[in-house]
């Protein structure tokens, strides 16, 4: 067995995650694929889907002139209540929002039967459009361009925002501008549209909603009820009827590499060259992309600091991360499921930089 694949089953052993998939591509070529779960094995990619999906669909509707980078929100979304906020803005995460709302908790109180498997579409049709409602009504909690916050709630309003620039839902726009011209097979899984069971799927929580994440503790009193296996693990997406710009895509590892040597080869262009924000004080955010910290960056000391051109990366609650070293035309990706072993499960931390590191040992 190679150092990666000692270093995965260690992971499983040790109570990081129940199961995992790490692809490396090197120059167009793939150098590692392993792990415990298969090469089909479909993982939720959680706030990964930011830069998969949302800002994908971003790129392509910007190069094809579909959308001006500065682009208001209320140009696009007449109620929102940042109608000056830009699209830039939003993925760069300099928007002022808050990082987090559980606005799932009066969408599941004002729709009970959205935890019913035969749920009416028309029914998750309301519980979407009242989330979306009390998404545009978000209030800054802080000046834009003057620092950059982490926001959940600003990608929930990008996707909506490109949903309206092109005249149809997002995981259509998905379908059409990114997986298909890529050749992928990861999609989102609406839930309305009643798709059977996917055995291939990695399990993740097994309530709804799910129990709080560290620091969540207390922010929602409504009851957990069973959950169904194969749907998307964070509620508000759920509530979203499986579709949002935050969260929601399934994809194996092999399709999130195939994503991220694309975005390398310059088939997903920036308007201006992938690099942290100089205008935002502080902010180690690319356009939809983050970059590694100076400390603590979850690709470790060593990833992105080559040669000038750096990295960008996502990480994705569930257990996800795409890294990508611009310099040494790296793409690594490790997927996993930790949340299934409870969301206070945070032994991937100090994993994931481990893991990086043991790339590059590997790697030239």
């Amino acid at each position: 067995m190679s150092p990666l694949d000692l270093l995965l089953a260690e992971g499983v052993s040790t109570g990081v995650f129940p199961l995992a998939r790490a692809v490396v591509w090197q120059r167009g070529r793939q150098v590692f694929s392993g792990g415990n779960a298969s090469a089909d094995t479909l993982f939720d990619c959680a706030s990964v889907t930011k830069v998969l999906s949302t800002t994908a669909v971003y790129l392509q509707l910007h190069n094809q002139q579909a959308l001006r980078r500065e682009q208001t929100l209320g140009s696009l979304l007449p109620n929102a209540r940042l109608d000056e906020v830009t699209l830039e803005d939003l993925l760069y995460h300099r928007s002022g929002l808050e990082p987090f709302r559980c606005a799932f908790e009066p969408v599941m109180n004002a729709h009970p039967a959205l935890f019913e498997a035969d749920c009416p579409r028309a029914e998750r049709a309301a519980a979407r459009a009242q989330l979306v409602a009390l998404t545009l009504e978000a209030a800054p909690t802080r000046a834009r361009r003057r620092e950059a916050v982490y926001s959940d709630l600003g990608f929930i309003l990008l996707g909506e925002a490109l949903a309206a620039a092109a005249g149809a839902p997002l995981d259509e726009l998905f379908s059409h501008h990114v997986a298909a011209p890529l050749g992928l097979e990861c999609e989102y899984r609406r839930l309305s549209a009643g798709l059977p069971p996917e055995p291939r799927i990695a399990p993740t929580g097994v309530t709804r909603p799910r129990e709080p994440a560290p620091g969540q503790q207390g922010l929602w009193t409504i009851a957990a009820r069973p959950g169904r296996a194969g749907e998307v693990d964070d509620d508000n997406a759920w509530c979203l009827d499986g579709v949002s710009g935050h969260a929601g895509v399934f994809s194996t590892a092999e399709d999130l590499a195939r994503f991220g040597q694309a975005v390398l080869d310059g088939r997903l262009a920036p308007p201006s060259p992938w690099a942290a924000d100089a205008s935002t004080p502080g902010s180690t955010r690319a356009l939809g992309f983050d970059t590694p910290s100076a400390e603590g960056a979850s690709c470790g000391p060593r990833f992105g600091r080559l040669g000038p051109r750096g990295a960008i990366g996502h990480l994705g609650f569930t257990g996800m991360s795409l890294w990508l070293e611009l310099d040494r035309a790296l793409v690594v990706v490790l997927a996993t499921n930790r949340v299934a072993l409870g969301r206070a499960n945070v032994r991937i931390r100090d994993f994931r930089p481990r893991f990086h590191d043991a790339v590059l040992d590997e790697v030239t």
